[in-house]
């Protein structure tokens, strides 16, 4: 068992590759919806069902990546490679899906579904053996906890990088009109991630050895998953946060423009809440050491409820309090996320001990494909409600249309939330339970 401390240079070399994840995830989560309605030219209820199809599609696709990345044995190791070979295909569809053609309208939705498909099955196969890297790193529980809360600081550094700089590029390139701004700014930003995925590559090493027998079948890996009741309480938990951001998220740019009424404080209000995500993900190293994860997790969902009805009730005036608000909704969700991460990883041993199986990359696709479904039920949403509540683009929007943005920007998400809570208390695999488990399995080997 590879329990040595991991150098800070390693771990900042991991977390770069979610730097790059998270240049592309953060911008289809706050300007995706309104880049489809605002500039592309569909109608919100489309783009909607879009998210939804098209996430929903893509999630098919993560046990098959887990199977097939659990199963790749090359010199760079088993997860590390995908990071080499999917960087610049990532890249080029993520310019690919932020592209407007000059072509018909239905024709144009029919671009809209393949472009999207497509960046999302790469962003699966990048991303997939990524996470389980993080798990063959070190097999210690407090070293994965602090490998992802270095990740989760790194990934929300990629945040803030992309929801100040979208804007700011975007407005650079304005004399060529929005769309094609959205363009070139994507290629900037992409070019970005690519090279922080080749570093995360050269900066990584693979310790722990992922055994997989030869009877086993990608069905089976996956099916046996679904023995291991921790993950399912996981899974389930991250359902209800990826619906938050999900629909929080994309709803975000809407409610700064027409319930705050300033869509110049859109950049600034993201970006806050960015930086507030990155002092989360630090601060967990931390106090996951002091508190334990379970407590601390519990913790952050609790706040998280308070803010997110805080922000419900809080008129478009207090604009201070808005900004204080979101930047604590954004610090305790941050604090609860590289948790979450890290204890799928934990759950990859108890599901060890019990099934007899270790698919750290299986267990890892089973978990992403939960934040697809997460991530697809928010944003289609989103886009739903502003529908079902008349939004219409660009110009001031009705009392019932703000009603929808702040039932998707405020009030589901709290309610989101108080469920996960409630999940939350019926898991077990706390540090000391753990290392039980770590140590029946090292009797065993």
């Amino acid at each position: 068992m590879s329990q040595q401390r991991l150098s800070i240079k390693e771990k900042l070399g991991y977390g770069l590759g979610d730097t790059a994840s998270n240049i592309v995830f953060q911008i289809l989560a706050n300007f995706m919806l309104i880049f489809y309605t605002d500039v592309f030219g569909i109608s919100a209820a489309a783009a909607g069902t879009l998210m939804l199809v098209v996430r929903l599609f893509d999630g098919i696709t993560d046990p098959i990546m887990g199977g097939i990345a659990d199963r790749t044995r090359t010199r760079f190791g088993t997860y590390r490679p995908y990071l080499l070979i999917m960087c610049i295909p990532y890249g080029m569809l993520a310019v690919v899906a932020f592209t407007t053609p000059d072509i018909a309208q239905d024709s144009k939705l029919v671009y809209a579904y393949v472009s999207y498909a497509l960046l999302m099955t790469c962003y699966t196969a990048i991303n997939i053996p990524y996470s389980a890297l993080g798990g063959v790193m070190t097999s210690d529980p407090r070293e994965r906890a602090s490998l992802q809360s270095f990740r989760f600081a790194m990934a929300m550094s990629g945040g803030v990088i992309v929801v100040w700089a979208l804007p700011q590029l975007v407005d650079a390139f304005a004399e060529y009109g929005q769309q094609t701004g959205y363009q070139y700014a994507m290629a900037i930003l992409a070019l970005l991630a690519v090279v922080c995925f080749l570093t995360c590559f050269l900066l990584t090493e693979e310790r722990e050895q992922v055994k997989v027998s030869k009877q086993s079948s990608i069905i089976k890996d996956f099916a046996s998953l679904f023995k291991n009741d921790q993950w399912v309480l996981m899974v389930v938990i991250t359902v209800f946060v990826l619906t938050l951001i999900g629909l929080r998220s994309a709803i975000a740019p809407h409610y700064v423009k027409y319930y705050v009424g300033d869509e110049s404080l859109t950049s600034n209000f993201l970006t806050m809440g960015m930086i507030a995500s990155v002092l989360g993900a630090l601060a967990t190293h931390f106090l996951s050491q002091k508190f334990g994860k379970k407590p601390l997790f519990q913790f952050g969902l609790i706040i998280g409820v308070i803010a997110h009805a805080a922000l419900f009730v809080l008129p478009a005036s207090q604009i201070v309090f808005i900004f204080f608000v979101f930047f604590v909704a954004n610090f305790v969700h941050m604090i609860v996320t590289p948790l979450m991460f890290s204890m799928i990883a934990d759950t990859v041993d108890y599901g060890h001990l019990k099934t007899g199986k270790k698919i750290m990359a299986m267990t890892f696709s089973g978990h992403l494909l939960a934040i697809k479904l997460g991530f697809a039920i928010g944003g289609a949403t989103a886009g739903w409600l502003l529908s079902i509540y008349n939004y219409v683009p660009n110009q001031a929007q009705t009392k019932e249309a703000l009603s929808g943005i702040m039932l998707g920007f405020a009030a589901v998400p709290a309610v989101l939330l108080a469920a996960a809570y409630f999940v939350m208390n019926k898991y077990k695999l706390t540090e000391g339970k753990l290392y039980k488990v770590q140590e029946k399995l090292s009797i065993s080997e």
